[in-house]
């Protein structure tokens, strides 16, 4: 009988497997099937597919090969040796940091790296299929836009599917993926092959780099990005009562293809030229300001600025903050009032001791003071 039990990290729960953990165990599996060696993969959640190695009958594995990662003389390591140590036990791809003269527990060893040797790393001989790598690039909560539906709708289509998602923050006040300047942004976007977004510039950067780019427009009603796709005529665009998850993933479908590729890279000299056009306008505005100094000038005396101050959305402000800081003198001006109430009531006190200090006994001192702080209160 010859069968064999691949197991590694993934096999141990906690184990902190790697993807090259995985990589290697499944060229190791690949290398056991050209042998003709049946075999099964001992897994531990949250990994699946495998076996449990604690609930198996060790004497139905002539060989139990341990792949990859570091082997100590730990816990662990020990409780797996020890359950199958009837088998024959192989090491591959592993690193032994114990001298192999102190510690080696295997019947074959082919290390990775110990105190006897080295070998190259078996995943430099893995060959896997890519899969698309999607940059994801959303805006913050607006109170215009609809913000939490669409990244909802997003989720779903994306986890849906094998794909690398990168997040993308195209924020530089404060940015979430680390990123510092717009070079960094640019770069990272430039080498996605495609992008979902519901920023604008996370639209216009993608383009830009001929990367195709699933363009949400998250606004009640239509905003910028639909503006923009429409001027540049970049159709991959989804408005807010459009997405769903079957028109998104089609959307994502089609940004993947050479084709949309092809049609951004289109898109993005048909912009170029009309930024171009942009800046011709805006030279020749400056060149010839005669039209527009006119507003200029309407708003150089006392009547036009006034007007002016109050056109501007921040009026309302301060006029609330001249309210305000009234209130504000209000308060202080109470405030003098009643220190100055206490001084007069101090005076009149003090005088009223002086003239009845000879003639008037104590108790009759407290009522005149008892009689004048009321007095006194009911004249402020």
């Amino acid at each position: 009988m010859k069968k064999a039990l691949v197991a590694g990290w993934f096999s141990l729960a906690e184990g902190h497997a790697t993807a090259g953990d995985l990589l290697a165990r499944d060229l190791v599996c690949s290398w056991l099937k050209t042998c003709d060696f049946d075999y099964d993969i001992a897994t531990d959640p949250p990994f699946t597919g495998g076996l449990n190695w604690r609930q198996t009958d060790p004497r139905q594995y002539s060989h139990v090969i341990f792949v990859c990662g570091p082997f100590n003389p730990g816990p662990r390591e020990a409780e797996f040796l020890d359950r199958f140590g009837c088998c024959r036990l192989i090491g591959l791809n592993i690193s032994m940091h114990t001298p192999l003269k102190t510690w080696n527990p295997f019947d074959l060893l082919i290390p990775r790296d110990s105190s006897a040797e080295t070998n190259a790393d078996l995943v430099f001989l893995t060959n896997q299929n890519r899969v698309p790598v999607v940059g994801l690039c959303l805006i913050e909560e607006r109170s215009e836009a609809k913000v939490d539906l669409v990244n909802k709708t997003i989720a779903h289509v994306l986890t849906a599917r094998e794909l690398a998602v990168v997040p993308i923050d195209t924020r530089l006040d404060t940015n979430e993926t680390g990123l510092r300047t717009p070079r960094e942004i640019e770069s990272l976007i430039s080498k996605m092959d495609a992008l979902v977004t519901t920023r604008l510039h996370g639209v216009v950067l993608a383009l830009k780099n001929s990367v195709p780019v699933v363009a949400l427009d998250a606004v009640v009603g239509g905003g910028k990005i639909s503006k923009q796709c429409a001027r540049i005529g970049w159709n991959n665009v989804l408005s807010l009562g459009e997405i769903d998850e079957q028109q998104l993933a089609k959307a994502l479908d089609y940004a993947l293809t050479g084709e949309a590729r092809s049609e951004a890279q289109v898109c993005a000299q048909r912009a170029a030229n009309l930024v171009r056009a942009t800046s011709d306008r805006f030279v020749a505005a400056l060149h010839k300001p005669r039209e527009w100094e006119k507003h200029f000038n309407a708003r150089q005396n006392i009547e036009g600025m006034e007007a002016f101050r109050a056109s501007l959305p921040l009026a309302r402000l301060v006029a609330e903050r001249g309210w305000r800081r009234g209130f504000r003198w209000l308060r202080r001006i109470r405030w003098m009032i009643v220190r100055i109430r206490w001084m007069i009531v101090r005076w009149i006190l003090v005088r009223v001791r002086e003239w009845t200090h000879k003639t008037t006994s104590e108790s009759g001192y407290e009522q005149i003071r008892k009689a004048l702080m009321r007095g006194t209160s009911n004249l402020f």
